[in-house]
C-alpha cells in the first residue's frame, strides 16, 4: 500500500511512543453534578492526554469523533489553524495512532475535514486503520445559502468513517430515524384501518433471481402480469400469495396496475444512513454559531463549531445509551454536551483555557437542563454530571525512574497496560484497607503482580515491596505463571524456575514509553 512521506515523517511516527505517561488530577473546583459521573473533561495536550488514558481505556470506546484544526491558513481567534502542512501532518499522525487502540471491536471513528488536507488525512488513516477497515466518506452540506466569495463556493465538508471490524459495526450500527419529508410519502389510498402506507414495487434485476420469482400475477381486474423483460418478481410465489391474503398487496385504483408491496408507517424503524447529509437534516455553520451565542451571549465563540445536530446523527447511528464516547479535540464541547443529553459516557479533551471558559461552563448548564440545541427533541431535562481534570505529573522522570508522586493504582495501571495492551479493571479480591491488591489480574494464563509502596503493608528494606519467602506466602495464591514486579527478590534463578515467577525489577524493568 502507498505510504504518505513528509519532512520528518519517521519522527511523527515514533513520536506517539516517546509521550511520556502522565498523572491525571482531578479539579473539584470545576467538576460539577453528580459526584459518582464517569464523564471526563480533560484539559491538556491531547496527544499527552490520550497516553495517559490508554491503560484504562483501550479497548473501551465505542464512538470517537474528532474535529481536528484544518489547516486552511485561515487566522481564529481560539486556536491556531495556520500550520505548515508538514507540521500538520506530524501533528495529526500520532493522535490519530493513539485514537484506534481506544476502539472495541465493534467501534468506529469519525473524523471531520474539509477540502484543504481531506486528501491526507485519508491516506494517513488508510495507512494506520487499513483500507479494509474504510467505511464511508459522508457528505455534510455545511450552508444552506450560497458562498459568492470564493472562485467556486465552499458548501460542503467531510467526516471519515473507520471501522475497528467494519463487519461487526455493521451489526450494531443503528438506522436513522426517518425525517418528515420520508414521512410524507406514506399516505392511505384505501382508508387501511392499519394506518398510513406506502406502495414498494415487487420487481427485481433477473441476476440472482431463483425459478421461484418468476411466475403469473392475476389482478383483481382479472389482468394476467408477467415480469418486465430482464427483471423478475422480487418475492416467491409464496411469500406473494401470503402477502395478498394479509391485504399487502396493492395494485393501483383500478386493480390493474403493477403488484406494489404495502408497507405501513408503524413499521418503520428507520433508514438505513447514507453518505449525503444535508443541512435541513443535520444542521448548519450558521445554525451550531447561533447555538453557542445563546449559551454564552457573545459574538465571537467559535468560528467553525459543529451543529448539534449532527453530532447527534454520529452518535445515534455508532452509538447506545450507556456508550462511551471520545472526542479528543473537543472545542467548544458539543460533542460532551449532546452526549450527555443523549445518556452517553464521554471523555472530551480540550487544551489551553478553552477547557476552562467554554467547555466546563457549557457542560454545568446542559446538566442544569439548558434547551437549547437538541434538547427538545432529546427530551432532555437536565442531570448527571462530569469531572474535571488536568495533565498532572509524569509517571517517570527524565532518567527513567518512577516519580515518587506515583501511588499505586497509577503505577499498577501503567504495568498492567504494558503487560496485557488492555486497561486495568478493579481488583475484586483486596489485600488491604485502601481496596488494593498486588495480583493486578491474570492475562491468557498468567497471572501479574505489583509490589510498590508497601503495598502489603510493610514499608521495611524486607518487607512489602521485596519479593521474599514470606510475601510470597502472603500474596493470593496462583498456580500457574507469574509476572512479579518489585524492588528486589532474595530468590535464586531455581527457586524462581521452580516457582513459576518471571521477576520484573522496579523501576528498571518498567517501560518508560
Amino acid at each position: 500500500m502507498p505510504i504518505l512521506h513528509w519532512l520528518n515523517d519517521e519522527e511523527a511516527r515514533k513520536s506517539s511512543s516517546r509521550v511520556a505517561y502522565r498523572l491525571l488530577e482531578t479539579d473539584a473546583g470545576l467538576s460539577y453534578g453528580a459526584a459518582e459521573s464517569e464523564n471526563m473533561l480533560i484539559q491538556g495536550d491531547n496527544l499527552e492526554a490520550l497516553k495517559a488514558l490508554l491503560p484504562y481505556y483501550a479497548g473501551q470506546v465505542k464512538c470517537i469523533y474528532i474535529d481536528p484544526p484544518y489547516n486552511t491558513e485561515n487566522a481564529f481567534e481560539n486556536y491556531d489553524d495556520n500550520l505548515e502542512h508538514s507540521i500538520w501532518l506530524s501533528t495529526i499522525y500520532p493522535r490519530l495512532e493513539l485514537l484506534w487502540d481506544f476502539l472495541t471491536d465493534d467501534g468506529s471513528i469519525w473524523i471531520s475535514i474539509d477540502d484543504k488536507e481531506s486528501h491526507y488525512m485519508k491516506i494517513i488513516a488508510d495507512e494506520l486503520y487499513g483500507r479494509k477497515n474504510f467505511i464511508a466518506s459522508i457528505v455534510w452540506q455545511k450552508r444552506y445559502s450560497r458562498e459568492n466569495r470564493e472562485t467556486i463556493g465552499d458548501v460542503h465538508e467531510y467526516i471519515f468513517v473507520y471501522g475497528k471490524n467494519p463487519e461487526l459495526f455493521k451489526k450494531v450500527r443503528n438506522k436513522v430515524l426517518p425525517t418528515d419529508k420520508q414521512i410524507k410519502v406514506y399516505k392511505n389510498l384505501n382508508n387501511d384501518p392499519k394506518g398510513r402506507w406506502r406502495p414498494i414495487p415487487i420487481t427485481a434485476q433477473e441476476g440472482h433471481a431463483t425459478a421461484e420469482q418468476f411466475y403469473e400475477i392475476v389482478t383483481p381486474s382479472g389482468k394476467v402480469l408477467k415480469p418486465p423483460k430482464g427483471r423478475c418478481w422480487s418475492l416467491s410465489k409464496v411469500t406473494f400469495e401470503r402477502a395478498r391474503a394479509e391485504g399487502r398487496i396493492y395494485f393501483g385504483k383500478k386493480g390493474d396496475s403493477q403488484p406494489n408491496i404495502i408497507r405501513y408507517l408503524y413499521e418503520m424503524e428507520g433508514v438505513v444512513p447514507w453518505t449525503w447529509w444535508p443541512s435541513d437534516e443535520v444542521g448548519h455553520t450558521d445554525e451550531s454559531k447561533k447555538e453557542l451565542h445563546a449559551l454564552f451571549w457573545k459574538e465571537n465563540v467559535f468560528d467553525t463549531p459543529k451543529p448539534e445536530r449532527l453530532i447527534q446523527r454520529v452518535l445515534q447511528i455508532a452509538t447506545n445509551s450507556g456508550d462511551l464516547i471520545l472526542d479528543s479535540f473537543l472545542g467548544s464541547g458539543t460533542t460532551a454536551a449532546v452526549a450527555q443529553k443523549m445518556k452517553r459516557r464521554y471523555i472530551g479533551i480540550e487544551m489551553g483555557e478553552n477547557a476552562s471558559i467554554y467547555c466546563a461552563p457549557r457542560l454545568k448548564k446542559v446538566i442544569d437542563g439548558e434547551q437549547g440545541g437538541i434538547s427538545k427533541e432529546a427530551g432532555w431535562q437536565g442531570g448527571g454530571g462530569f469531572r474535571f481534570y488536568r495533565l498532572g505529573e509524569a509517571v517517570f522522570d527524565e532518567e527513567g525512574k518512577i516519580n515518587p508522586a506515583v501511588k499505586f493504582r497509577a503505577l499498577a495501571a501503567h504495568v498492567w497496560f504494558s503487560e496485557t495492551h488492555t486497561p486495568l479493571t478493579p481488583n475484586p479480591s483486596p489485600k488491604n484497607g485502601r481496596g488494593e491488591s498486588p495480583m493486578l489480574g491474570i492475562y491468557n494464563g498468567t497471572a501479574y503482580y505489583l509490589l510498590y509502596n508497601g503495598i502489603l503493608g510493610d514499608k521495611s528494606k524486607n518487607g512489602g515491596n521485596v519479593l521474599t519467602g514470606k510475601v510470597l506466602a502472603s500474596l493470593l495464591p496462583y498456580d500457574g505463571p507469574k509476572v512479579i514486579y518489585g524492588e528486589l527478590t532474595t530468590f535464586g534463578a531455581q527457586r524462581l524456575t521452580r516457582e513459576k515467577i518471571v521477576f520484573k525489577q522496579v523501576p528498571y524493568d518498567i517501560k518508560a514509553r
